[in-house]
């Protein structure tokens, strides 16, 4: 169905390294007087099964059959959620924007892999779908993430970065003229690692974190690894968890409460590095993501990063679904 107007009516769907569930984000985007706006009219986070969320994780692990099967069939999970979002809400849509969920990234070597079948997508929702965004930046050499930073210097350009909190801690700021964006490094990924250990799916507020003790020798370990002194641009995927920070993590002897206090002060301090270091501007920093809502967390970025930041944490939607909103615009 053909676009005619300067309004766009878009449901932008996104799965995250956090495995926390799928964002599903209705946004009416408007382009006047060579200015984007949105409106996010409807949204909805649907939390995967133990089992579907399982099954992403150890994606990596898959063989080549079992991926290809397993794309299809995520495209279909996918095509489903999204019929029943629309049908709920009555919504007129003029297509889906799907990130899909990554399974490879590595740019280095050329090659980042999303699933989730964008036919099998479009097929099952019976909506026109804009899928596969990083392969073509990687294809020019690019690194193929973070991609929102289209969407931060558009809808959010207000702020001096925009930091996103998910799996992976990635920013985007402005430097030489020019929007840059890179992933800094653990966030959710390695937190919600740990509080699987204790049962949980994720460390609500940062309370076991807060009864840990930070340990020294760890962190060192931990801000020791070689991907914090390559210039950027550069990204991470799951593959680095793997072989770089889990191995860390595992070989300590502490408790899972002070591990966890750790990697929270570890990946705070490599955040307020790269604001003192790379972001010439001084002003308000939007931080989004599931990490937003760690208060610990937060509350260590506000005591060591520099002063002349300010910590902006929106609202819950905007937290929530900005990257879904992000991926939606660039389908426009």
């Amino acid at each position: 169905m053909p676009v005619k107007s300067n309004t766009y009516k878009v449901i932008g769907i996104m799965s995250g390294t956090s495995l926390d569930g799928l964002d599903m984000a209705y946004c009416h985007f408007y382009h006047q007087n060579n200015q984007w706006n949105f409106e996010l009219v409807q949204s909805r986070s649907i939390a995967y099964s133990a089992e579907l969320a399982n099954k992403l994780k150890n994606s990596v692990s898959l063989t080549v059959e079992e991926l290809l099967q397993f794309d299809v069939e995520y495209g279909t999970y996918l095509g489903n959620q999204v019929k029943v979002f629309i049908n709920e809400h009555s919504l007129e849509v003029d297509f889906i924007a799907s990130h899909g969920h990554t399974v490879f990234h590595q740019p280095q070597k050329g090659f980042t892999l999303q699933i989730g079948s964008g036919q099998a997508l479009a097929i099952t929702a019976q909506t026109k779908v804009i899928s596969d965004f990083r392969k073509k930046d990687v294809a020019f050499g690019g690194q193929g993430a973070p991609l929102v930073p289209v969407g931060d210097q558009l809808l959010f350009g207000d702020y001096v970065a925009c930091l996103n909190l998910g799996g992976i801690a990635n920013m985007s700021f402005n430097a030489g003229g020019k929007r840059v964006a890179f992933d800094i490094g653990m966030a959710n990924m390695l937190l919600n690692h740990l509080a699987n250990k204790k049962g949980l799916s994720y460390d609500e507020s940062g309370e076991i974190a807060a009864s840990g003790k930070v340990d020294n020798k760890l962190l060192n370990q931990l801000n020791s690894l070689s991907y914090f002194d390559l210039p950027y641009p550069k990204s991470l995927g799951y593959e680095w968890f793997l072989s770089d920070v889990l191995p860390i993590i595992e070989n300590s002897k502490l408790s899972v409460e002070d591990k966890m206090a750790t990697s929270v002060e570890h990946e705070v301090v490599q955040i307020c590095k790269v604001l003192e270091n790379d972001v010439n501007d001084s002003g308000d920093i939007l931080i989004t993501g599931g990490g937003a809502f760690n208060t610990l967390f937060i509350n260590r970025m506000i005591a060591l990063c520099p002063k002349e930041f300010n910590i902006i944490i929106p609202d819950a939607k905007t937290i929530e679904f900005k990257e879904a909103i992000a991926f939606g615009l660039m389908g426009v």
